[in-house]
């Protein structure tokens, strides 16, 4: 199966996955548990499958991160709320979102989530920990609670494939940021300012980009920088899609099929800002737009 079918179906998991950052149902149900401020809440309920972990666990794993603002709610977080709380919250207020943005969830989470789970099962933990540690969650018995769960299972274990294919060009979480704006001509400001890095990271991270051939002297892409960017969402994509293949054509198909309508619901619910930190584009079939 093609890379680029795993880039089709992560455009249409991601907005169902997103509703846990975005919708207020779940930035309430993160205050209410404990955790102090959108930050502290994003920290603690993405890194809650890990337990209370310290923050060069969550570091590591989230990468893009600046250090900084990491420890800024890691370990905190887990003195105002255990993790094991984090979660039940979570999945109840990303379950309550996705039915009111993705309505047509209510009907079709039955039929999706015996593939999803097929794939998941399919995949390998070796070096994803993000994936490997929400694979292990226990499911609600709300059908679109562990469809929520499912989507947020396979949109790790995607992310931490897209760590391990960055790392392994030596490219760290400030220039992958760096090298994504200069391609896509994304405002510096999106992604600079919502992962907590400050100009003179960024400086540093397009002068370093640029020693290596990558940029320009006006930080523009080389066509070598575009051609490392390539190659990593490819590998992103090879990466991503091997689980995918347990479903056969058939399978994926139908799982695609399915995915669909609920991935447009919740886009034209304005849930999701745009353009965001995640890459997401605005249509499921609109071109990559990162990963």
């Amino acid at each position: 199966m093609d890379g680029g079918r795993a880039r089709e179906v992560w455009q249409k998991l991601e907005p169902l996955h997103a509703v846990t950052y975005f919708a207020p149902e779940c930035v309430t149900a993160h205050r209410e548990v404990g955790l102090r401020g959108f930050w502290m809440g994003y920290f603690g309920a993405r890194a809650a499958p890990l337990g209370a972990v310290a923050a060069g666990a969550v570091e590591a794993a989230f990468f893009n991160f600046h250090p900084a603002m990491v420890r800024r709610a890691i370990p905190d977080a887990w003195g105002f709320a255990a993790p094991e709380a984090v979660l039940r919250a979570r999945s109840t207020a990303a379950a309550e979102a996705l039915r009111r943005v993705a309505p047509a969830a209510v009907a079709s989470a039955e039929r999706i989530n015996p593939l999803l789970e097929q794939v998941i099962a399919a995949a390998d933990g070796a070096g994803r920990p993000l994936f490997a540690a929400n694979r292990d969650l226990a499911l609600p018995d709300d059908p679109v609670g562990a469809l929520w769960q499912h989507t947020t299972t396979l949109r790790e274990h995607r992310g931490d494939g897209h760590v391990a294919a960055l790392t392994a060009e030596g490219v760290s979480g400030c220039e992958s940021h760096v090298l994504f704006s200069a391609c896509e001509g994304t405002d510096a400001s999106i992604l600079r300012d919502n992962r907590g890095w400050s100009k003179d990271d960024w400086q540093a991270a397009t002068d370093r980009l640029a020693a290596r051939g990558l940029l320009d002297g006006e930080g523009r892409p080389t066509a070598g920088g575009r051609a490392l960017r390539d190659h990593v969402e490819s590998r992103t994509d090879a990466l991503a899609v091997r689980p995918y293949e347990e479903l056969g054509q058939r399978g994926f198909a139908q799982l695609q099929e399915l995915l669909a309508p609920l991935a447009e619901q919740a886009l034209a619910s304005d849930t999701i800002p745009f353009p965001n930190p995640m890459g997401l584009p605005a249509r499921p079939a609109a071109s990559a737009n990162g990963a």
